[in-house]
């Protein structure tokens, strides 16, 4: 049997930078064939090079994951080029700006939940159809430990993350009888290039994150990429509608 016949076909938003780019190079790695999806053109390209030296075929497709005709188009390009959609991680996602609630600005909230929870619903949406047709599929969507437990100065983060685990626990029962699994992973802190704009504005901030820590450190890109690819394996078969923490004990305090 050929590897492009045994290979899993998977669909990655936000996979530009980030647990997106870990979780193409995981997927790669498997020797599956990755699409790239995401808004920044070179650093897209560079995921799927990245992808393809990793083992895989990938290939970038720019998608704006809050545009339902892009996000139709995505999907419909990925199953053209390769016949079939096996796996989704809805990952775009933004931390939006920190305010407590009565200062978080309508514009703040509006944007931070399309793009954290509106563009992952349209984008199950076109996944699910396909899935459908074919009687399988998986789907890991983004959420975060701020959908978990609160999170002082993100009210619209918490908000959008807290929807993100209630739309998969939803989608999880909805389709559990025809094939298709819906789990998301709730990251903890860890190093990104997101965190580590957030750490240049305070520098405060990552001493405060290992102090609060369990394990007294931030998570890495590629420990959360490589609970995603058990999820989206069978290894994973039984589990459901399940929000997965990666976040060194945090909301086990």
């Amino acid at each position: 049997m050929s590897k492009a016949t045994t290979s899993k076909v998977v669909l990655i938003t936000g996979g530009t930078s980030g647990i997106g780019r870990a979780a193409a190079l995981a997927f790669a790695r498997r020797g599956d064939r990755v699409v790239v999806a995401g808004r920044r053109v070179s650093e897209g390209e560079e995921t799927a090079r990245l992808a393809r030296e990793a083992g895989g075929d990938a290939v970038f497709i720019q998608t704006d994951a809050t545009i339902p005709s892009e996000v139709e188009a995505l999907v419909a390009r990925t199953v053209e080029r390769w016949e079939r959609l096996d796996c989704a991680f809805n990952n775009a996602g933004i931390t939006g700006e920190m305010a407590r609630t009565a200062d978080c600005t309508e514009e703040n909230w509006h944007r931070t939940l399309s793009i954290n929870l509106t563009a992952v619903w349209l984008s199950m949406k076109c996944e699910i159809r396909q899935m459908l047709k074919q009687s399988s599929g998986v789907i890991v969507n983004n959420a975060s430990t701020a959908g978990l437990v609160g999170m002082r100065g993100g009210p619209a983060y918490s908000a959008s993350k807290g929807g993100v685990i209630q739309l998969t626990r939803t989608a999880a029962l909805e389709y559990a009888k025809q094939g298709i699994r819906v789990n998301a992973v709730c990251p903890g802190f860890i190093e990104t290039p997101m965190t580590d704009a957030h750490a240049r504005v305070n520098p405060d901030l990552e001493p405060w994150i290992r102090r609060i820590q369990p394990m007294g450190r931030l998570g890495t890109a590629d420990e959360v990429a490589e609970a995603v690819l058990w999820l989206c394996s069978d290894a994973a078969s039984f589990v459901t509608g399940h929000a997965l923490a990666i976040d060194g004990g945090l909301v086990a305090q």
